[in-house]
């Protein structure tokens, strides 16, 4: 199983970091099939809090084929998030991974580009809950249902509401693609159970 983490300029590296540890325990200590593949616009992407990242592989050079699931952490608007969370070519990609039905979890305002995807249109779905909502209130422009939820899974989609869901967003991902009882030796040893 191949998850294709996407980093947008600006995003939050903590968001970024549980994908990468949750399946790299997964398959380093229990050797389930659990790969994740970094991708962003740039071979470099700078997070929120000036961290530069090297990517495997650009987002114009990836073939959906090869991938299981799709990841995308939030991020933050100051830093330049939205100008790549809101692109064309990531709602391409986003509209693809759901059109086959594929995994897509997104932790935070991440879910604001599955909202301009289009994707969320009357379906339930959460994105940051604080600062009244805001946020939550542009996500509900879409035409998503809200729900005040810290972690909310409707069909192949896992939204959350804040930095700190990220990891349940990840277990809930890991999940999906290897079951319940693996899932849970992972969140066992990690000492989340």
């Amino acid at each position: 199983m191949k998850i294709l983490l996407f980093l947008a300029k600006g995003f939050e590296t903590m968001e970024a970091s549980v994908f990468v540890d949750i399946m790299g325990w997964a398959r380093n200590d229990y050797h389930y099939d659990v790969e994740v593949i970094t991708c962003g616009f740039q071979k470099t992407v700078i997070s929120a809090f000036g961290i530069p990242l090297t990517v495997d592989i650009l987002l114009k050079d990836i073939c959906i084929d090869d991938y299981d699931a799709l990841a995308i952490p939030g991020g933050f608007e100051e830093f330049g998030f939205y100008e790549e969370a809101f692109s064309k070519e990531l709602s391409d990609v986003i509209n693809t991974f759901n059109r086959q039905h594929k995994m897509i979890a997104t932790v935070c305002v991440a879910a604001l580009a599955l909202g301009y995807s289009g994707i969320l249109t009357g379906k339930k779905a959460t994105t940051y809950h604080m600062n009244n909502g805001y946020r939550q209130n542009q996500l509900a422009e879409y035409g998503v249902e809200i729900v005040n939820e810290p972690v909310v899974k409707t069909d192949n989609i896992i939204t959350s509401y804040c930095p700190q869901t990220a990891p349940e967003v990840a277990f809930v991902l890991l999940e999906n693609l290897i079951g319940t009882e693996e899932m849970i030796n992972v969140k066992s040893a990690m000492g989340f159970e």
